[in-house]
């Protein structure tokens, strides 16, 4: 028979094996249901779209975690959602670039919670820059976000990509496009030029465009009429040009005005539009995407003053 002292010996060397099996089962080298959640940035394994990709989410310690190492746990602070995604755009072109970059933030479902857009600009040839950015306003009472990924990029050269507001050319104007508007297949966009600089600056007539696809190459087979009546009568009557006179802080707009029908035949989507205010002046890219079904038409209305 065995003293008490050797009983005691024999639980405790039981309590130890326990223990040691515990810690075994919780390694979080295996990646199995009893792994301790993160606490330091893990790689995303989504390759992501030409050149951008999210390579961590943090997600505040309420959420569930969305397994395969995507999120990283934070607390939350006053005032932030705890929510961010950690982000790496490369350029793996010969020029420097200016991205712009549309992030979902979703739920274990897919549905997107809530989205962030950024401009990441002048990124140098075979260069990558990092960023963070959050998932903007989440409606309370959603569906946790789990997961980011990169739902859009378009990508312009950093000397024609539009100027930031504040910023002012060289040139003294600033050239931009608006979010444009959509009804019953009509879509609208306004593009505007801004005199941001010390003097006057005239303009009379239309913007000149060139249209461009997804390689930034001319597409061909669009036709760019002068006005929109020959598209629809809904953007109101058509005006022939006026000069128009720019004084410093003042702005025109001219309008693009198309429908995206679709017939027989292959649609047409313009993802990019060079625009110069007019002859002489330096090219500006924008990125209207224009889905132009099969219609080959796009409307050009001419330079008006805006309304202040």
């Amino acid at each position: 028979m065995r003293g008490p002292a050797s009983l005691l010996l024999t639980a405790l060397a039981a309590v130890l094996l326990l223990s040691a099996c515990g810690t075994e089962r919780a390694d979080t080298r295996d990646g199995g249901p009893g792994a301790v959640t993160p606490t330091s940035g893990t790689q995303v394994t989504d390759p992501g779209i030409d050149g951008v990709r999210i390579t961590s989410v943090t997600l505040p310690s309420s959420s569930p975690s969305p397994g395969r190492g995507h999120s990283v746990t934070a607390d939350r602070l006053p005032g932030d959602s705890g929510i961010s995604a950690a982000y790496e755009v490369t350029n793996r072109g010969t020029e420097a670039m200016t991205y712009t970059i549309l992030v979902d933030f979703t739920d274990a479902a897919g549905q997107v919670m809530g989205n962030t857009r950024e401009t990441v600009r002048a990124v140098g040839a075979g260069k990558s820059v990092r960023g963070i950015v959050g998932p903007g306003v989440v409606a309370p009472g959603s569906s946790s976000v789990t997961r980011a990924e990169v739902a859009d990029v378009t990508r312009v050269p950093a000397d024609e990509a539009p100027a930031e507001a504040g910023d002012c050319p060289s040139s003294g104007i600033r050239v931009f496009a608006d979010e444009g508007d959509a009804a019953m297949g009509l879509r609208v966009v306004g593009l505007r030029l801004e005199n941001c600089g010390s003097r006057d600056h005239f303009v009379n007539g239309y913007p000149l465009l060139e249209l461009l696809d997804d390689n930034r190459e001319p597409v061909d087979g669009v036709r760019i009429l002068k006005g929109s009546g020959g598209i629809t009568t809904g953007a109101g009557p058509d005006e022939a040009p006026e000069p128009v006179t720019l004084k410093p802080g003042e702005t025109a707009i001219a309008t693009l005005v198309w429908r995206n029908t679709t017939a027989s035949g292959m649609p047409v989507t313009v993802p990019y539009v060079r625009v110069r205010a007019h002859a002489g002046a330096d090219p500006v890219m924008v990125t209207p995407g224009l889905d132009l079904g099969t219609t080959g038409e796009l409307g050009v209305r001419p330079w008006r003053r805006a309304p202040r």
